[in-house]
């Protein structure tokens, strides 16, 4: 038996959460939908700019780890925070959602790192990233004892930006691999798949990385082609499984010759996305380690997503495994 379920590898980072119009975002020079990774005086600058706002522990891959708590999984996160009033706040969080989190915090500079969200009225969110101390993540930092005895490791594409990240992750997925586990990644973002397609498509094809998450706009720019139906054809032959999200269109899980199309949650408003992405993995990844089927896994998935954005921040309030026995999931 595993000793954890899922255990997830990404930036620690804490967000910090606003709402603005489209005009600040022009006027800022933000690019809307994306992360935009940025230096210290740009996060000054921004912050100086924004209204009122709500710090909530975030990081992609940390909230996926939540949510794998949050539905009764055993989960562990390695990330990357410095000795700092904010690490000390994304410790505290992750911790009292259940998830072991052990990596050592970084001594001195830089600090942990903040992303700065700006939330549209249509509930889509512009993300604005200092990775400070992430970008310290490295082969030291990997627990061979979590990497061995968790049933599938999964990692955020976005990992691939900070350079030592990526020895730390291929570690990793080594041990998983010796132990007879499973990997999984996202692929975080469209302009994040840009810059790293060619490593991405290698992990993929080299038996690396067996599951993949993306969005329809993601998998898209995998394979640069306007056709999601010709994308989807590609990422079958890449991959293990691949479960791609597609917004209020619910999203397509493929395996082999198997296709699986899942619908999406009914909400009652959309209030802001971020997190979607990472929810629907753990929901998807939750299920999966119980051995439930590709369908189940795929309807925890659209449920944690739906869930979390009904809400501003990227974590679930609620007991995903209380709202999963509700809506008769589990």
């Amino acid at each position: 038996m595993p000793d954890y379920d899922v255990l997830c590898i990404g930036n620690a980072i804490v967000d910090i959460i606003a709402q603005c119009d489209e005009a600040f975002l022009e006027t800022n020079g933000i690019i809307k939908g994306a992360m935009n990774l940025i230096d210290t005086h740009r996060a000054e600058l921004l912050y100086s700019r924004m209204g009122p706002a709500i710090e909530a522990s975030g990081g992609s891959a940390g909230n996926t780890a939540a949510g794998v708590a949050s539905f009764g999984g055993r989960a562990a996160f390695f990330g990357k925070v410095s000795n700092d009033p904010l690490g000390e706040i994304y410790a505290h969080d992750i911790h009292a959602q259940g998830v072991a989190f052990d990596t050592r915090p970084l001594q001195g500079e830089p600090p942990t790192a903040r992303s700065m969200i700006f939330v549209t009225p249509d509930g889509e969110r512009s993300m604005n990233t200092y990775l400070g101390a992430c970008i310290e993540l490295g082969p030291e930092d990997v627990e061979a004892d979590k990497a061995s005895g968790a049933a599938v490791t999964y990692f955020e594409g976005y990992l691939w930006d900070p350079p030592r990240a990526k020895e730390a992750i291929r570690q990793t997925a080594k041990l998983a691999h010796a132990a007879g586990r499973e990997v999984s990644m996202t692929l975080s973002d469209s302009f994040c798949v840009d810059r790293y397609r060619d490593e991405f498509l290698d992990l993929m094809r080299s038996g690396t990385v067996d599951i993949v998450f993306a969005n329809s706009h993601e998998i898209k720019s995998l394979y640069q082609t306007a056709s999601f139906d010709e994308a989807l054809a590609r990422i079958r032959k890449d991959c293990k499984i691949a479960a791609v999200t597609r917004s209020e269109k619910g999203s397509v899980i493929v395996r082999g010759d198997e296709t699986v199309t899942i619908q999406a949650t009914r909400i009652r408003e959309l209030v802001d996305t971020t997190g979607a992405g990472d929810l629907y993995a753990a929901g998807f990844l939750y299920g999966y380690t119980q051995g439930r089927s590709l369908k189940a896994c795929g309807d925890l998935g659209s449920l944690a997503a739906g869930l979390v954005i009904q809400q501003i921040g990227p974590r679930p309030r609620q007991n995903l495994r209380h709202e999963a026995e509700q809506a008769g999931l589990i």
